[in-house]
């Protein structure tokens, strides 16, 4: 960049310019004005004409001596420049300061920006000042706060995927592997192991690509009026053997008639099936595994509430998060991939709703809780038919 298009050398230009023409305008302003006034309308003491025997009378216009008018307006003259070079001074001064106190915080800025462009994260602005550049400073600050944090999901994502896919990898290649040598025999168990593997890390890759396709929005929802008690009643009936094999009660504690909400019947059926899911996972036998719903005026309220292991607070807020597993080792020993929880979040806001988690505690169970919003004229029933409005629990 050429020197006379940087922004430090505009402004110190832009306050020369505008001390020169203050200066001329005063300079021939108070000439002007000087010599209009001293011709035509001159003071009292000035060109008097004295008398040896009467008092002192002035002589009228035109009574100023043009030597002492021409002295009058050099003296002035010579004041306005003297003036109008210390205003010049002065404003070189102010402009260099104030050139400094603009153009080093945006050098600064464009240095950090430039950094974070190309990847180094940490970089910060430290601009120690009360005006709008140190809000541009705050809102740079925030960006690579958020840039540094996407950038560690990203690397936590990688590293997750990597290990998750390396383990069924690493089952499957040992066991063909002691098939080759002999160490282990072909026998159905065996086959069946290895089927397990491939398909735990087919599903883990459906899972992926569902999730990459549900984070850039191109998972298709089609909403429509959805009977949500249906929903839950057909996963519900899905879910009734495997219950019953793990020894867990599942209740379903629905509301007498529902009002239609406006969903995607598919999606809201997916969300249940990985909450139920992990209810199911999480629950020791002999627990109880609960269904409710309520709904006001705008939206239904669907809670799955389980009477597990339960969450503690330091995770509780991370557990729609990718990957993010309570106890590693036990959600890999059951088979959970981490993500169907964040797939849930994803497909639940999608269709204009709210999901969240609570937990009093380990040991004292975990309630999921969705809301779905109601169809528009769900509650006309009929001619003055309307379901009275139930309190939701808010988050």
């Amino acid at each position: 960049m050429r020197w006379y298009r940087q922004l430090r050398y505009k402004l110190f230009f832009s306050h020369l310019i505008i001390v020169v023409i203050a200066d001329v305008v005063l300079l021939a302003t108070a000439g002007f004005f000087a010599r209009a006034g001293l011709v035509d309308v001159a003071p009292l003491t000035l060109g008097a004409a004295a008398s040896e025997t009467g008092p002192i009378e002035p002589t009228g216009v035109g009574a100023v001596e043009p030597p002492l008018l021409q002295q009058f307006e050099a003296v002035l003259q010579q004041a306005l420049f003297v003036s109008g070079f210390a205003a010049l001074i002065t404003a070189v001064v102010v402009s260099l300061f104030v050139s400094r106190r603009i153009v080093e915080p945006l050098h600064t800025l464009s240095t950090v920006s430039s950094r974070l462009a190309e990847g180094f994260y940490r970089e910060r602005t430290r601009i120690s000042s009360d005006d709008e550049i140190a809000q541009l400073s705050q809102s740079v600050n925030q960006l690579a706060d958020a840039l540094e944090q996407t950038e560690r999901r990203r690397l936590a994502l990688l590293a997750d995927v990597t290990h998750e896919l390396r383990t069924p990898l690493a089952t499957i290649g040992g066991y063909m592997e002691g098939l080759l040598d002999g160490v282990i025999k072909p026998n159905p168990p065996t086959f069946k192991m290895i089927l397990q593997e491939t398909n735990r890390l087919q599903r883990l890759i459906e899972d992926l690509e569902l999730l990459s396709r549900v984070e850039a929005g191109q998972l298709p929802v089609v909403a429509r009026c959805t009977e949500v008690e249906k929903v839950l009643e057909e996963v519900a009936a899905q879910f009734e053997p495997l219950f019953a094999a793990n020894q867990v009660t599942l209740r379903m504690e629905l509301p007498r008639q529902l009002p239609v909400v406006w969903a995607d019947p598919d999606r809201v059926s997916q969300v249940v099936i990985n909450i139920l899911s992990n209810a199911c996972r999480y629950t020791p036998a002999g627990g109880v595994v609960r269904v409710s719903a309520a709904y006001n005026e705008r939206l239904v309220q669907v809670t799955i509430r389980d009477s597990g292991v339960g969450i503690s607070a330091e995770h509780l807020p991370h557990v729609f998060e990718r990957f993010y597993r309570v106890d590693k080792s036990r959600a890999r020993q059951s088979g959970g991939s981490g993500i169907g929880l964040a797939i849930a979040r994803h497909l639940i806001y999608a269709q204009g709703g709210e999901i969240w988690a609570a937990s009093e505690g380990e040991g004292k169970g975990t309630s999921f809780y969705f809301t779905l919003p109601i169809a528009p004229g769900a509650f006309e029933m009929g001619p003055g038919l309307s379901l009275p409005p139930a309190a939701v629990e808010a988050p």
